[in-house]
This record gives C-alpha cells, structure tokens and sequence, in this order.
C-alpha cells in the first residue's frame, strides 16, 4: 500500500508542546500539494471580482505566501534594501496588525525580498532567510526561540543566486532543510532546540528554490528533496541516501515542489536547453529505488507549481498564455487554454485558483479531462513588482500576497 504521508494530521498534533491552540500551517496546503480542504466556496464570483475583506500596504519586499494559524495571518517582507533585515508580520483575521518582529538579514541580490514561507506547528514558527538561515520563533509574539546558520554551521560556501526559498519541512520533532554542498547536503534539526539530528551528505551541488516532501511508501518514511542538479530519496529516520537521480536545468532553477500519489513521484523543471523537463518517476521496493515511467522534455513550469486530481495534471507552461490538463499516468495532453497568462494554481471545493505571474489576475477556473473553463477573474488592485506569491485560502478567505501588499477576499457562500 503507497500512500502520501501527512504530518499536520496526527503527529504534529500530538507532540506540539504547551501551544495555545494546536494548529498547522504549511508550504501549499497540508500535503505541499497546493490542495485546500476548504467548503461552502463562492462557484463564480461578481464581474469585479470578490469582496476585499482587507487590505494591508507596508509589509515590505517579499515572494512568500502567508500562514494563517492560531487565529493569526502571518508573513514577511524586507522593509530597508539596505540594511536588508527581514520582518514578521502577524495580522488578525479582521485585518488588524496584532504585532511585528524583525528576525535578521534577509535577501536583497537578484529580486529582493523574502522567499520561504513560514511554517506553523502549534506555538512554533519556522522561518528560512533568504540569506540562508533557519529562524524558530514563538508564534505569540515572535521572540525567537533558537536560529541556525547555513554559512556558520554548516558549511555552505556561498548563498544561492536568487537567495534560500524553501519553506522548510517538519517531520514529528524533526525540521529538515536543503543547506546543498557535500557534508551537509540535507540535515535534521530538533525542532524545539536546534540542535543536529542526522545529516546526508551529497556531491557538492548547491541547493535549489524548492520545497522538500515527506511521503510514506508501505513501511518506509522518505524525505524527497533536490539539489541544483539530482531528487533524492532519503530516509526520514537516519538521513541515508536511497537513491540520486539526475536533474539538470542550465540556470539551476528548480522551482516546483515535488508532487506525489499513488506510489509515482513528478517533478517538473524548465529550462529551453534542459533534456529533464516533466518527469514522473515510479517508486520501487517501498521507495528505496526508482524508475521513469514517462518524461515531457518540452514542458516548461518554472515556479507556478502543478496540482493532481484524480488521474490529471494541471498547471501552465511559463512565460505565455498555455495552460494545461495532462494524463497523470502517461504525460498526455488533454486539454490546451490560452485565456490566461501562465501562473500559479491551487485547488479548493472543486474548482482551481490560478494567479497569472505577468497581468496579475486570479481567475477561478472548472477544469476536467473534458474542459478548461474560465468563470470569474479580476485584476490584483495592490502591490509592487513580481506576482509570484501563491494563493492561499483558509476558511472561506482568499490571500492575496503581491509584494508591499496583502489583501483577503470572501469567497464563503456564508
């Protein structure tokens, strides 16, 4: 039996200690999948677009998506290029700044501002810096807890080009990270001290912009996590490598989370020269070996991120108005639309989100092997620069992260 593994329903529960209120909050839903179990959604929307809720102007250069736990919306910005220190925002659910908390240096070369997305457990939040460091903080009021440093701890020579963007993965008392390099590839961090679990070493590739994913194969509990040239399967107990498959993309952009069901693993890269492209691999002998089952050398998702329903693939290619409704199973094109620029997509209630990187749209879109239909969609109003934050939704509100701004729409049907 192949199943995917989600740590936010039992065991994050269970050992989150003395938090106020138990909740979990992560990287494109609970399963990093980019699916919401939300209901009672909006099925269209009116012409201008959802009821803005609230807004907020001044949160600062930034990428990431908000967390929302504990009652709390939460994300992070870099007010000063200069001084580059990255900020905690933590807002009610009405929209009210509750309180702000600096961490440290964040990134300011090539597209400044904040990448990882916080994650939640309980009375803990985990931040990654885009100058490569790990920050646990308290949930309540943002005091940090305890920070390790990719440079001084473990031995990273230099920060990736475009900065750390990881929103790092929790796994029981664990916090794993992608440092990259060759002796401490891939590390286990206690959660609640800091301190070293086990490391897997690699090759001396650097890290990429990527999420890692824990899943579940019969009895085997795997980290899959990627470098700027290979996806590894690791074991989440002792960090030993199981395998190391290459996968190359001439700028070293890996920007989309691994997607995992029914025992098969895809991973999409993109790159006009890269011979890897769309790839879905087949776990073996409860995931300690792989092999291909089918690759699309020609798609190109750079960083918009896929979402699986059923036995489909939908997403878009980058760069230009192509989205996509593809065969799970052999890689096969569906369906082709041409309405949207290319973007970033969720899922929630049986219908997609899409968030178009260029014109700044958020359309809601019904899609199926049969159709690709376009419902409702309006024009982001606030922000600055790119519109790369993905969407999240959370009990009937819509987030919408575009850099300096935030803003939350309705779409409960209550």
């Amino acid at each position: 039996m192949t199943r995917i593994f989600f740590p936010s329903l039992l065991s994050l529960i269970l050992i989150s200690s003395c938090s106020q209120k138990s909740e979990f909050s992560d990287w494109r839903g609970h399963a990093r999948d980019g699916i919401f179990p939300e209901t009672g959604l909006l099925k269209e929307w009116p012409e201008e677009g959802p009821s803005l809720l609230w807004s907020f102007e001044g949160l600062g250069h930034g990428h990431n998506s908000v967390a929302v736990a504990n009652d709390l919306v939460y994300v992070t910005g870099v007010k000063d290029s200069a001084q580059a220190i990255g900020t905690l925002f933590a807002f009610e659910l009405e929209g009210h700044l509750q309180w702000k908390k600096e961490y440290g240096k964040d990134f300011t070369d090539n597209f400044i501002g904040t990448r990882s997305t916080p994650v939640v457990v309980g009375d803990h939040i985990y931040l990654e810096s885009g100058a490569g460091a790990i920050y646990c903080l308290n949930a309540f009021n943002g005091e940090e807890i305890w920070s390790r440093d990719f440079i001084q701890d473990f031995g990273v020579d230099t920060i990736i080009q475009f900065g750390y963007s990881e929103s790092v993965l929790i796994d029981g008392d664990q916090l794993i990270s992608v440092p990259g390099g060759k002796e401490n590839n891939v590390v286990a961090i206690n959660r609640f001290t800091g301190e070293s679990i086990w490391v897997s070493k690699g090759v001396g590739e650097q890290a990429t912009y990527n999420s890692p994913i824990l899943i579940e194969v019969g009895t085997q509990r795997l980290v899959i996590a990627m470098t700027s040239g290979s996806i590894m399967g690791i074991d989440a107990a002792t960090g030993e490598m199981y395998w190391q498959v290459e996968q190359t993309q001439r700028n070293k952009i890996h920007a989309n989370t691994p997607l995992y069901a029914d025992g098969k693993l895809l991973i999409s890269s993109a790159d006009p020269t890269s011979t890897s492209g769309l790839v879905l691999f087949e776990l073996l002998d409860e995931g300690r070996s792989v092999k291909e089952v089918w690759r699309d050398r020609k798609f190109r998702n750079l960083l918009g991120g896929l979402v699986r329903i059923d036995s489909c693939i939908y997403g878009s290619t980058a760069f230009g108005k192509d989205w996509r409704v593809m065969d799970w199973n052999t890689g096969e094109m569906l369906l082709q639309n041409k309405e949207l620029g290319g973007g970033s997509i969720i899922y929630a209630d049986g219908l997609f989100y899409c968030y178009t990187e260029r014109e700044g749209e958020v359309a809601l879109v019904d899609a199926s092997p049969e159709k690709f239909e376009v419902i409702s969609k309006f024009d982001v109003p606030l922000g600055t620069k790119e519109h790369w934050a993905r969407l999240v939704i959370h009990e009937g509100v819509l987030y919408v992260r575009h850099g300096d701004a935030l803003m939350a729409y309705d779409i409960g049907t209550s």
